[in-house]
């Protein structure tokens, strides 16, 4: 399973959304009905989910699902580890 399939399955399960209808251009907030703490869970969700860390920096950019996914390739393709 890619990193994007990985992100959209973590997304469906913790927001209780269908697979299908979640777009790499999908917003947690706006499209998705994410709430403050459920955007909180879905970066531990990540972070637990692909080995990583996210600062808060990064986890504050992470908009939309195709922005949690360039994050994490970013990270493991450099390596693995925490992201600055």
């Amino acid at each position: 399973m890619d990193i994007e399939q990985k992100v959209k399955k973590v997304v469906a399960r913790q927001l209780k959304v269908n697979e299908n209808e979640i777009k790499l251009e999908s917003e947690f907030v706006r499209d998705l009905g994410a709430e403050s703490i459920q955007s909180i869970e879905l970066i531990a969700l990540f972070e637990e989910e692909f080995d990583i860390e996210m600062d808060e920096q990064a986890a504050l950019a992470v908009k939309t699902v195709g922005d949690a996914v360039a994050f994490i390739k970013k990270v493991t393709e450099g390596g693995g580890g925490k992201a600055q």
